[in-house]
């Protein structure tokens, strides 16, 4: 069941993100090569692209008791970061982006669908028990590495992928004060999962 679950998901998260890449070459404004690094520069992109790399190698894991992909915490991690992208659209970017066809479908699955995916996955083989709240720093090495790549890009390009972190538009200060609250509401989510997993899933 786990492995025909993964291999699904996995489908589904390639899909999406193979998907999008294709859609944003086909309407690129820029060069090859600057299309493909603004890509890459989107939280959402990488985020689901590491859940499509864990269902990946979930199901094709001989042992699935394997490491690393079974660590407890790495599920956990994972879903706290699409569970961020998901929440950063519904509240903050669905009211300014209107996408159609095809790219609408693909925004869905990379926004809704797939953070939905994920919670129920985490929901049924994450062992929360043994997850330790003090992982949760360790988590958040991922989204303040990603805010240091784009703040660096930006500031060689003048491309920031979202409005909350545009540099060139709302000002450094601004930028920082939307960072920290972002990271705050990462870790509210984080201690959240946590305390939802062991007093109430208690696996």
């Amino acid at each position: 069941m786990k492995k025909n679950l993964a291999v699904f998901f996995a489908l589904i998260g390639w899909f999406a993100v193979i998907t999008q890449f294709v859609l944003m070459l086909e309407n690129r404004v820029t060069s090859l090569p600057e299309t493909v690094v603004r890509f890459f520069s989107f939280f959402t992109i990488l985020t689901n692209t590491l859940v499509a790399i864990y269902f990946t190698l979930v199901s094709i894991a001989k042992n699935q008791d394997s490491k690393p992909i079974n660590n407890p915490g790495i599920l956990t991690a994972i879903t706290v970061y699409i569970i961020i992208v998901g929440l950063v659209y519904q509240l903050v970017l669905r009211q300014v982006w209107h996408p159609q066809g095809l790219q609408m479908i693909v925004d869905e699955l990379l926004h809704t669908i797939i953070p939905i995916l994920v919670i129920i996955f985490w929901a049924m083989y994450e062992r929360t028990k043994v997850v330790k709240y003090s992982q949760i720093m360790k988590w958040a090495i991922y989204p303040l590495t990603y805010l240091l790549y784009v703040l660096t890009l930006g500031s060689f390009s003048n491309f920031y992928p979202y409005p909350f972190i545009d540099v060139t538009t709302i000002g450094i200060a601004k930028t920082l004060i939307n960072s920290a609250v972002l990271l705050l509401v990462f870790l509210l989510i984080s201690a959240f999962l946590l305390m939802v997993g062991k007093s109430i899933i208690k696996r």
